[in-house]
């Protein structure tokens, strides 16, 4: 990106505001995400071994989701 100065002499922090107000400009407003988010089926903690419930249902119990 070229900028020309036709008039004046514009100060260092002027020429910077001009910068940052066009580079904002010419940017998406949504970029895009890189990689989509997994949801919970995908979660790691689902893999692991869940611990044994005693009692009477105890054979029951582990195959209801928490």
């Amino acid at each position: 990106m070229t900028i020309t100065v036709a008039r004046g002499n514009p100060s260092a922090e002027e020429l910077a505001a001009v910068v940052v107000v066009l580079l904002s400009a010419t940017a998406p407003a949504n970029p895009a995400p890189g990689r989509p988010r997994a949801g919970t089926w995908a979660a790691r903690h689902r893999l692991l071994r869940q611990p044994h419930t005693h009692g009477l249902a105890g054979w029951r119990t582990p195959s209801f989701p928490r």
